[in-house]
């Protein structure tokens, strides 16, 4: 689930990265070797990421403040295991669904370590401690450690992919959950769900893979995302949100962008033995991706 993952339908011919976790996690393992270079705190990351979410019900015992957006977004800040774009700060983000608030815990710090230590493992040998040397992993390990014998019901609510969003993600949503909404940014595309139904529609594509064949190294990833919703409650609510990967498209093409409904036909031709039709409703969910995904290679 954690690290460097191939997308579903890989066999088709494209393959996704997802660093799993956090947006500012690009920033630390760049400059996990630099930071004590001096590295100006005011630079901006220019790193566009997706997020898939989980929103669990709030609850009379909740203290993590509110989620306030920084002044300056985007402006980059050291920190003791890199730079930092996202804000440090321990709170929540929320929402209003069917009438319920639930929150979000971002917990920053957390995602930032369990990504660190994933992406160092994702390269085997000397790479990994190239890209990430072996006193910060041993340091994050360290605290990561702490934080859940302090914390054992310490979770992360967020999973980040740098650059698109990965196919997969698009398998646990039905395509008429898809939003065309409008941000400070500009146009951008949502989906929302229950866990329970999420959940479904994940085992549903598991048990598709699995008939057709597929390689466990294409399944592992998508059961990976059914094990991590697992830990929330069924009435909680995911949502997928393009966040600032929407920037790489023009409006138009967000207004008809239908991954969603392409990845659901890519399966159903699958499960109906039609190799051919799903081939081509992938292709189609592919091809709209490639230039964006091709950005995480150039990185």
């Amino acid at each position: 689930m954690v690290g460097t993952e191939h997308d579903i339908f890989a066999t088709f011919g494209a393959y996704g990265i997802e660093c799993a976790h956090s947006h500012h996690l690009l920033a630390a393992m760049v400059s996990a070797r630099s930071v004590s270079s001096g590295a100006p705190p005011s630079m901006r990351l220019m790193v566009h990421a997706a997020y898939l979410r989980v929103y669990t019900r709030q609850r009379a015992d909740d203290d993590l403040p509110a989620y306030a957006a920084p002044d300056k977004a985007g402006v980059v800040t050291e920190g003791d295991f890199g730079l930092w774009e996202e804000s440090i700060r321990e709170d929540a983000l929320q929402l209003e669904f069917d009438g319920k608030t639930f929150v979000c815990p971002r917990r920053p710090r957390l995602r930032m370590l369990e990504g660190l230590l994933a992406f160092h493992h994702s390269f085997p040998g000397m790479t990994g401690s190239m890209l990430v040397p072996e006193d910060v992993v041993r340091r994050a390990a360290a605290e990561l450690e702490a934080i859940y014998e302090n914390q054992p019901n310490a979770r992360s609510h967020i999973l980040t992919s740098a650059w698109h969003v990965p196919l997969r993600w698009f398998a646990a949503f039905r395509p008429d959950q898809r939003e065309i909404v409008t941000t400070e940014a500009g146009t951008s595309i949502r989906y929302r769900t229950r866990r329970s139904d999420a959940s479904d529609r994940l085992e549903r594509t598991v048990e598709i893979l699995q008939t057709a064949g597929f390689d466990e190294s294409i399944i592992a990833p998508v059961d990976g995302l059914v094990s991590w919703l697992s830990e929330f409650a069924n009435d909680s609510v995911v949502e997928l949100d393009y966040g600032t990967v929407a920037q790489l498209f023009d409006d138009g093409d967000l207004v008809l962008d239908e991954t969603a409904a392409d990845v659901t036909s890519s399966l159903e031709a699958l499960e109906a033995g039609d190799l051919d039709g799903a081939s081509d409703h992938y292709a189609l969910a592919a091809g709209r991706w490639a230039q964006a995904q091709a950005t995480v290679y150039s990185n």
